[in-house]
């Protein structure tokens, strides 16, 4: 197959598009074709309605001219008045309608003229009513010339009725057949786009899908090692095909450089890798491995004879400097001791000192705390002070008001006064007044107790008053003595902080020299201790350097036994 896959697939859904736009055609114009049927069944549907109508109207004109010229009353003519409105627009539009078919257009034409002849016999017998009267009229009812009018056009309307119906039978047969056509044009595309699909479908899968799954799984062994797996895409030309020839092509490629592995594993270095382009990074890394094995395996050859050289020489030196280690550490133990007699006697001078510069400190913590609380007594003094002159002022300040109060007091007696005074006129113009000024009385009596409660009151708050001001100014008096009792203990917490200070300070200093001679002490120890330390480290250091010796020897030995080990494995490699 020289198909491509992208062809294929665009084949198929081509196939597929091709033939919903056939159905969609099909069932365009079917569709058309239903709605003009349906049209035509509306049309004629309203034509009969509208010839069904014109007997409506002529029937409704013939009672309105039975009834006038029965009654001679106007009110009867409102159906055949409604008529001869709305008759010649409905004759119009009926001739309008029927104009597309040949059959009814003369019959309509007909049918105008005689409708015409009938209004105009309606409209003659109801003006012989109106102007000769009852007998007149009847006279021309009685001729029957009306009934063989309408019994015409009841003949004309039935049989243009029936032409209709017709027609309409016909019209509603051809939409049902349209309607099936369209049903089934539907249901057989859609069952035809779904059969292409479904083959399509199976074709692509077994083309497409079953083609890339056996790769996925030659892919998935070759994941886990295998190189085993043969891969085989027939003679495809398409792009599964060469995806199958690359495969091949990979699973020979690595199937050759395992074997270069295998040969390389059993020391075969003369294999040679011919990479199968600049790109194959597997192939040309392969080669450079090789050479590089090679280079390695000769420098190894080279450098074990050096090796086993070598360790002959280390073993007769390490068996020399074993013995000198043995005798340094001899000498060593020696001075450790020594060193930690001297150490003893600086830890017994170190702890004495820590101890005086102990108490020098606690003497200044306390000293400390002393001028802290000093201190916080100035301060505390200071807000009493603070607070004393704020009262004193606040106390000022209520004496000031009181002095106000005082005043309004003297207003509000004179007040009082006048309004008692007030009173006693009002009673005399009440008396004067007679019977007309007693309700005045009642008010001015009220008005004279009122103005008497108030004095009374006046006269309680005035010695309330007096009170609170000779109470003021007694606490007054109070406030500049504690205030000046304040700045007296200021002072004197002042010359306490300062005698505190200079205390502070001496005794600061003596902490300062002991913790000085208390370091001095203490540095004295820990030199000596590093001294005793390193003496230990250097100590353990020429133990361990006798025992690395030794072991020295040992590995030195093992050493050129190895060297000759590897003299024999190197040359296993075929270079």
């Amino acid at each position: 197959m020289k198909w491509t896959v992208g062809t294929k697939i665009a084949s198929a859904f081509g196939l597929v598009v091709i033939a919903m736009a056939i159905i969609g055609v099909s069932s365009y114009g079917a569709i058309n074709r239903q709605n003009a049927d349906v049209h035509w069944q509306i049309h004629s549907n309203h034509v009969v309605s509208q010839l069904q109508e014109v007997l409506f109207q002529l029937t409704n004109a013939e009672t309105g001219q039975r009834g006038y010229v029965i009654t001679g009353n106007e009110s009867f003519l409102e159906p055949y008045n409604n008529s001869v409105s709305t008759i010649n627009t409905m004759l119009e539009s009926l001739l309008k309608d029927i104009a597309d078919n040949p059959e009814q257009v003369p019959r309509g034409e007909t049918l105008s003229q005689l409708v015409k002849r009938k209004m105009a016999h309606v409209a003659e017998v109801i003006a012989l009513r109106r102007e000769k009267g009852f007998g007149a009229a009847a006279k021309a009812v009685l001729t029957d010339q009306g009934k063989t009018e309408m019994d015409d056009i009841r003949a004309l309307v039935a049989q243009m009725s029936a032409a209709e119906t017709t027609l309409l039978d016909q019209r509603t047969a051809a939409t049902q057949a349209s309607t099936a056509g369209t049903r089934i044009i539907v249901v057989g595309g859609i069952s035809l786009a779904s059969l292409l699909l479904i083959v399509f479908g199976v074709f692509l899968t077994l083309n497409l899908a079953r083609p890339l799954r056996t790769l996925a799984k030659t892919a998935a062994r070759i994941a886990l090692g295998d190189l085993t797996m043969l891969v085989d895409g027939g003679r495809r030309q398409d792009e599964v095909g060469v995806l199958f020839q690359r495969f091949s092509q990979m699973s020979q490629a690595l199937q050759s450089l395992a074997q270069v592995a295998q040969k390389i594993a059993e020391g075969d270095l003369t294999v040679k890798v011919q990479p199968l382009s600049n790109a194959d990074v597997l192939g040309n890394s392969f080669a450079r491995m090789i050479e590089n094995l090679r280079t390695l395996t000769n420098d190894i050859a080279d450098s074990v004879s050096l090796i086993v050289s070598s360790a002959s020489e280390i073993v007769a030196t390490t068996v020399q400097i074993a013995t000198s280690s043995a005798e340094t550490a001899t000498a060593i133990n020696e001075t450790t001791t020594t060193v930690d007699e001297v150490k003893q006697a600086a830890q017994l001078s170190s702890e004495k000192a820590r101890t005086v510069t102990d108490s020098a400190q606690h003497v200044v913590e306390i000293s400390q705390n002393g001028l802290k609380a000093v201190e916080e007594t100035g301060e505390a003094m200071s807000q009493i002070r603070n607070q004393m002159t704020s009262i004193a002022h606040t106390i000022a300040g209520l004496s000031e008001q009181s002095q106000a109060i005082a005043e309004i007091i003297v207003s509000v007696a004179d007040l009082a006064d006048q309004s008692n005074l007030l009173a006693v006129n009002a009673a005399i113009e009440a008396a004067r007044a007679g019977e007309a000024g007693k309700g005045f009385t009642v008010v001015a009596q009220e008005i004279k107790a009122l103005a008497d409660q108030s004095k009374q009151a006046t006269t309680q708050v005035r010695a309330l008053l007096n009170e609170i001001q000779r109470a003021t100014g007694a606490a007054v008096s109070a406030a500049e003595q504690g205030t000046k009792v304040v700045e007296l203990g200021v002072h004197q917490a002042a010359q306490t902080g300062d005698a505190i200070q200079l205390l502070a300070e001496s005794c600061e200093g003596s902490a300062q020299s002991s913790f000085q001679i208390a370091a001095s002490s203490q540095q004295q120890v820990v030199g000596v201790d590093q001294i005793s330390t390193a003496m230990k480290n250097i100590n353990q250091a020429s133990m361990e350097t006798a025992a690395g010796m030794r072991q020295s020897e040992v590995a030195a030995q093992n050493l050129n036994d190895l060297g000759r080990r590897l003299q024999i494995l190197v040359s296993q490699f075929k270079l």
